[in-house]
């Protein structure tokens, strides 16, 4: 069988072929800019991370700032118990401080990765988010640092027993490590918690929830904060407390927020 020459066919293989080589590159470009965004974030966490380990026992003395206050600096003390546990304590800080300071650079690198995918007006609605996201979790990690880690030391303290004759002294000595691990714990959990308006209005503005849903959803939302706040904070419930507390009343601020952005779009609409 002789095979036909079809002009028609050969230009839409040619098309088609184009099109996949076009698709190329933009996929290379994307990875190439992506490399390149992950390499600011490394090199941005790297030298914080360099900077924080060379400060790490002044780093460690400001989150004993809890500690100290209640108890006293005259009778505040902690201890490690195996040779090397305080030098992977300032590690552990080093990173723990490295992740603090690097935050506004990564989160800058994501948005500029993202940015260009991004219309005018979309840009301009996505930018609040990127300077409120940082904010909140500052305000929770002010939270664990004025409020709940010492509110955990005093009550922790009252449990402490004075030496009296039959009796054994019992005060409180903490863990270097175990001390680092609750603050820790409690800070990412609470800066995890703080979001919730970020990622309520979001999806208030991508159509997924609305105010009257959310008002719907408050029953639910006492059960879901308790959980996370259970799940996040170490196995007391004082912690639990201090953090599912000021979360609903965030949820009850994110409400205010969606409505208010509802209320926004409908008068964009009409106008």
């Amino acid at each position: 069988m002789q095979e036909t020459n079809d002009p028609e066919k050969s230009q839409n293989q040619e098309i088609e072929e184009d099109g996949i080589e076009a698709s190329k590159a933009p996929l290379l470009d994307h990875l190439t800019e992506l490399r390149q965004r992950l390499i600011y974030a490394i090199v941005a966490f790297f030298a914080m991370f360099v900077l924080c380990f060379a400060f790490a026992k002044q780093i460690y003395n400001i989150l004993l700032w809890p500690f100290v206050s209640v108890v006293g600096a005259e009778n505040a003390k902690a201890i490690y118990t195996h040779l090397l546990e305080k030098f992977f304590v300032d590690i552990k800080v080093a990173m723990f401080g490295a992740a603090f300071l690097s935050f506004p650079i990564v989160a800058l690198q994501i948005y500029k990765f993202i940015a260009p995918g991004l219309y005018k007006n979309e840009k301009a609605a996505f930018r609040p988010y990127i300077i409120a996201s940082p904010l909140l979790f500052f305000f929770g990690a002010a939270m664990v640092y004025f409020v709940a880690m010492p509110f955990l030391v005093q009550f922790s303290v009252g449990f402490e027993q004075e030496a009296i004759p039959g009796q054994a002294e019992i005060i409180l000595l903490p863990k270097v490590s175990e001390y680092l691990s609750l603050v820790m714990t409690l800070t990412f959990g609470f800066g995890i918690c703080f979001q919730l308006p970020v990622v309520l209005t979001l999806l208030a503005r991508a159509g997924f929830v609305n105010a009257k849903k959310l008002r719907k959803f408050r029953k639910f939302a006492v059960v879901a904060i308790s959980l996370a706040a259970a799940i996040l904070t170490p196995p007391d419930i004082i912690s639990m407390v201090i953090m599912a507390v000021p979360t609903y009343l965030l949820f009850e601020a994110s409400i205010f927020v969606v409505a208010r952005v509802e209320q926004r779009q409908a008068e964009r609409e009409k106008g």
